[in-house]
This record gives C-alpha cells, sequence and structure tokens, in this order.
C-alpha cells in the first residue's frame, strides 16, 4: 500500500496545486491543467537519478513557508469571515454532526480522512531526523497550522457556500493569491519527493530481506538513505500518468489516496501491537487496549474509506494485490532454492575422504565460493569439480548475510570459521549487512576477507577452544574477526603504488596479467587499489600457522576468483499446476529480469566463474 502512495501521492498533490490556476484564470481548460501537471510529474521523476542533497536545504524552508502561508490564511479568514467558529474546537460538535447527518455523515468520513492524509508521510523520515525532532514539528508546527488553515475554510464557507467545490483556493485574498500558488506547487512537490524517496527506501529494505527483487539501487549521496532506484522510478512514473490521465479528477484519484492511507495506518496500528508486546515488553492488556482503541476509530474511516473502492479505490487495492503477487512469488522461489541447497549440501566427510588434495588439481590463487548457506558445502562446489577437476589452494565460502537489522558495525560484519583440518585450506566467511547498509567495494572487501582471514588463522592456533585438525569437529565454529588489523598481527600490509619489491612472488603468467592490466585500462571505474600482504621474519611464529600464512598470501598475490551458481530453478513432474504455474512462470520470469547476484555484489566480471545448475523443487 505504502509503495502504491507512491504512485497516487505525487498525482493528487500536483493536480490539486494546479487546479487551482483556474480561480484566477478561467479561460484555463481542463486539459491543459491536466498537461502542466503531467509535465511537472514527468520532471519530477525524471530528476530523481540526481538525487536530492543538491537541492534537500530548499525542502524545509518551502515546507514552513507553506505552513505559516496557510496557518495566516486560515486566521484572516477566522476574523474576516466568521470568529465564532473557534467554537468548533469543542469535541462536542463531532457527536452532534453524527446524529444530525447519521449515515451520511459515516460516508462523509472518507473525505474527512483526506484533511490529515499526507502528513503521516513526515514519518517516512524517521531515518533521517529522531523521533523527538519529529513528535515536536507535529505537535507545535504541522498540527496547529492545519487546524487554523480548515478553521479558516470553514468561517469562508459560513458565508460562501458556493464556493464549496474550491473552498481553499477561494478563500486565498487576491493580493497574495499568486505567491501562494507558486509555494502550493512547490509543497506538493516537496511532498511528492518524500513519498518518493520512501518507496525507494522500502524497495531496498525489502530487497535486503529477500522479500523484493533484485533492483539496481544508486546512492545519490554519502549521506545514508538518499538512494535511487532505476527500475522502481519509471515503473511509478508510468503508473502515476496513467492514474492522471485516466482519471483526470482529483476526486476520484483522492478516494484512491484515501482507502490505501487509511489501510497503512489500520496495519500499521496491528504492527504496533506486536511491538508493545514483544519489544517493550508490556502487558497483553495494554496491547489489546490500544489495538481496540484506535482500531474502532480508524475502523471507521476504513469501512468509509472501502465503499469507495467502486468509485476509484479499486485502483490501490490492485496495486498493493500485483505488488503483493510479486513480493510472494519471489520469496516462496528463492526459499525453495534455499531448501534445495539445504538437503543437498555435500557430505564434509566424502570430502574429508578425498584428502587435502580433494583429489583434484590445486591451482595458485583464492576461489570465494558464494552460497546462501552458513554450514556445509554448497552443491555448485561438487558440480564444479566433477565436471572441471581442478581448484584453488584456498578456498572460501562466502555466505553474504542481511540480518533484521538497520546497520551492523564494520568490526562485527564477518565471521570467520575453518571447514575440515587445517592442511586442506578452507574456510567459512559469513559477511553480515543490515538491511540499511551499503555494499562494501569489492577491492576493500578483498582487502578487509585477507585481514581477518590472517587473523583467524593466528587466533586458531592459540585459541584451544576452536577446532584444530585433530577436532572431531568438520565444520570448525565460527569467530567474529573485527576487521581493525591486530597490533600483533604477523601480516604486513602495504599499498601496491608505493611497494617496488615484494618477498612473495606473484604466480600470474605474463598473458594472465596483461590481460588484468588491459580489463583494467578498459574499465577505469573498476580498477582498485591493489594491496601486498607480506611475512616478516618471525622466529617465535609455529612453523604449520607460518606456512598457512604464506600460503594465503601468495594465493593472494595470484589473484582472486569468484564462484557462483547459475541457476535454473524449475518445478519437479510431479508438482501440481499452481506450484508449476508460480515457479515455472512468475518467479522464472523476475528472475530472468532482475539484476543478477554478481551484480548486486560488485563483483567483476573479469573475475566471475558461473556454475549452471538446475533446481527441481
Amino acid at each position: 500500500m505504502v509503495i502504491g502512495d507512491g504512485v497516487l501521492t505525487p498525482a493528487m498533490s500536483v493536480i490539486s496545486a494546479i487546479s487551482g490556476i483556474k480561480t484566477d484564470a478561467e479561460n484555463l481548460t481542463h486539459d491543459w491543467v491536466m498537461t502542466l501537471s503531467c509535465v511537472i510529474l514527468v520532471g519530477l521523476f525524471a530528476l530523481q537519478y540526481a538525487g536530492t542533497h543538491r537541492v534537500g536545504f530548499l525542502f524545509a524552508p518551502i515546507v514552513v513557508i507553506w505552513l505559516i502561508s496557510i496557518m495566516l490564511i486560515g486566521l484572516y479568514n477566522t476574523i474576516i469571515w466568521n470568529p465564532k467558529i473557534v467554537y468548533a474546537l469543542s469535541p462536542s460538535y463531532i457527536v452532534k454532526f453524527f446524529k444530525e447527518t447519521g449515515k451520511d455523515g459515516w460516508i462523509s468520513l472518507g473525505g474527512v480522512l483526506l484533511s490529515v492524509a499526507g502528513t503521516e508521510a513526515m514519518y517516512a523520515d524517521l531515518g533521517h531526523f529522531s523521533a523527538c525532532s519529529m513528535k515536536l514539528t507535529f505537535a507545535f508546527l504541522v498540527y496547529p497550522c492545519l487546524v487554523i488553515q480548515y478553521m479558516g475554510q470553514a468561517a469562508f464557507l459560513s458565508k460562501n457556500i458556493e464556493c464549496a467545490t474550491n473552498s481553499f483556493y477561494s478563500s486565498i485574498p487576491r493580493r497574495v493569491y499568486w505567491p501562494v500558488f507558486v509555494i502550493a506547487t512547490l509543497a506538493a512537490i516537496v511532498g511528492s519527493q518524500s513519498i518518493i524517496t520512501a518507496t525507494f527506501s522500502i524497495v531496498k529494505q525489502c530487497n535486503s530481506l529477500g522479500c523484493f527483487p533484485r533492483v539496481k539501487i544508486v546512492h545519490t549521496s554519502k549521506h545514508k538513505g538518499q538512494i535511487y532506484v532505476p527500475e522502481i522510478n519509471w515503473i511509478l512514473m508510468i503508473l502515476m500518468l496513467l492514474v492522471a490521465v485516466g482519471f483526470q479528477d482529483t476526486t476520484l484519484i483522492g478516494n484512491a489516496y484515501g482507502l490505501s492511507c487509511m489501510t497503512v495506518m489500520f496495519i500499521t496500528t496491528f504492527l504496533m501491537t506486536l511491538v508493545i508486546v514483544f519489544v517493550w515488553q508490556r502487558s497483553l492488556i495494554v496491547a489489546a487496549s490500544f489495538l481496540l482503541f484506535f482500531w474502532f476509530i480508524e475502523g471507521l474511516y476504513l469501512s468509509s474509506a472501502a465503499i469507495k473502492a467502486p468509485q476509484g479505490g479499486w485502483v490501490s487495492l490492485l496495486f498493493s494485490f500485483i505488488l503483493l503477487i510479486v513480493m510472494l512469488v519471489w520469496h516462496y522461489g528463492t526459499r525453495k532454492k534455499y531448501k534445495y541447497d539445504l538437503h543437498n549440501k555435500v557430505p564434509l566427510k566424502w570430502i574429508l575422504g578425498l584428502g587435502p588434495s580433494l583429489g583434484i588439481v590445486r591451482v595458485p590463487g583464492i576461489g570465494l565460493i558464494y552460497s546462501e548457506l552458513v554450514t556445509g558445502v554448497p552443491p555448485i562446489f561438487s558440480h564444479f569439480v566433477t565436471n572441471l577437476p581442478a581448484f584453488h589452494n584456498v578456498l572460501v565460502f562466502v555466505c553474504v548475510k542481511s540480518v533484521p537489522v538497520p546497520y551492523v558495525s564494520s568490526n562485527e560484519r564477518f565471521l570467520i570459521g575453518r571447514v575440515g583440518p587445517r592442511p586442506y585450506r578452507m574456510y567459512r566467511c559469513i559477511v553480515r549487512y543490515g538491511y540499511k547498509d551499503t555494499h562494501q567495494d569489492i577491492g576493500n572487501f578483498e582487502e578487509l576477507l585477507i585481514k581477518c582471514l590472517a587473523e583467524f588463522i593466528q587466533m586458531d592456533s592459540v585459541e584451544p577452544q576452536l577446532p584444530t585438525s585433530e577436532s572431531p569437529s568438520l565444520d570448525g565454529r565460527m569467530a567474529v574477526i573485527s576487521t581493525k588489523l591486530h597490533p600483533n598481527s604477523s601480516f604486513i600490509i602495504s599499498d601496491d603504488d608505493f611497494e617496488t619489491c615484494s618477498t612473495i612472488e606473484s604466480s600470474k603468467s605474463l598473458t594472465l596479467q596483461s590481460v588484468g592490466s588491459s580489463y583494467d585500462d578498459a574499465n577505469p571505474e573498476n580498477k582498485k587499489r591493489r594491496v601486498r600482504f607480506n611475512l616478516p621474519e618471525n622466529p617465535g611464529m609455529d612453523p604449520e600457522v607460518r606456512d598457512e600464512l604464506l600460503d594465503l598470501a601468495q594465493a593472494k598475490e595470484a589473484g582472486v576468483a569468484y564462484i557462483m551458481g547459475h541457476s535454473y530453478v524449475k518445478a519437479q513432474k510431479s508438482s501440481s499446476c499452481w506450484k508449476k504455474l508460480v515457479v515455472d512462470v512468475g518467479y522464472s520470469f523476475l528472475r530472468k529480469n532482475c539484476r543478477g547476484s554478481a551484480v548486486s555484489l560488485n563483483i567483476p566480471h573479469i573475475s566471475l566463474i558461473e556454475v549452471g545448475m538446475i533446481y527441481y523443487v
């Protein structure tokens, strides 16, 4: 529903603001108003790629000026037309209102809802501002300004009921009409921008949690949270134009907008109840009281908005239903693929039976095998070595996990463990990211991974509780390794730009070095800083540890290869028709049209090896 708001809010806000031009320019047709609105909306979406950091400093002044302007206009109308309207602040009038209007009063709640719809968009900025600042802003600026403005409109309408169809612009004094029109248009654009940004943020977080197909995420600023999602941006723009041109009526768009906003509030209240119970650890009585009180109020508004579904409200339901199907299909296919990997893991006993060489040729270099498994050996490894019996001297099974917290500290990001005995040179690395974290540059990732592996190798030699080569444990326990190099580390790290000689010779052939150099020259944006890891002389070091560290450093000099599965997920022949439709059609379509895992992880193509596999789920 919130993503659907990203379609409805810009259309509703901008068209409502621009339509006021007809108050002072009566000869302007409705078609011209719609054309001007669509031009502004297309421009708004077209400029999203540049980010908001360059003009973001204007947003707060525009909104503040807008709120103060409508407050002063409301105050003016109250004084000029009907000062007694202040008595309407008494809650007794709502009781009288329902007594006199009955069912019609309940139906009108769907329209009353629009008087506050939009103010909740400010809470989408909770990622950028504190909760305290949000409370103060709403209580002492937004709410008073809205109440005074609507009070002024009511005072104006009490003497000018014929202007009810366009009460806001009609109530503006002629001398300040055009300045208010300009600031209203700018405020509508800012409000539209906030919900578009919130949509990008929600899609990114759903993507990180595996609930949405992979999309391109561009960080438009060094500040966290300022992102741009091209695919979502253009889809929103096309849908928004279809809604604007199709309806051409803010009443119909308002019905869809109101139903969407009210549904979001209704569901949020239920989710808040879960927070009260499980996060705040309050009693069920407190949570139930909160839920029943707010659901009674919101239920009245939601039921009133729901009966207007045939008059435009169906659009928000359709948008949410399509998005829900996409998210469910993606999540279902992803989970089935993960369970296939889980149930078809390569037995470690089989690997250990092959000996340290694994029964294959071990070539210089580091092989990073990406998998979603946090334990065991993924099936793509056995599939690879079966068809090409050669692998790197150092194997690292890498699992990138998004955890349900906003950010993960860099010192807690890497979990390192050993797979099998020490001579096998096989490790496991779990890299944890929060759903708001930015994935690291691949060159920096390689450097940090080697640092953490070196720290783990040294820690493994002095920590008796960790599994050794004689341990009965086949898949060693994991340890959190800080990305900061320990002061007593045996590794010397130097930048290749300043290193003229090295104690470790690269095992790359001249041909491979030439190919890599040509690739860097042709792709300067992918060229990364080269770092050397050297071992100084240390007579007190355990010979086995020194040999392992030396193998690691030599493997790093030889190069790093990234091995990933290029999977095709298909339903089993015995599956039901629904499952075949979901997996073979829906999930396959989404996988073919979303970004690949290698692109999402910024893996360079020159170092990528993809292993094709068919998953029958």
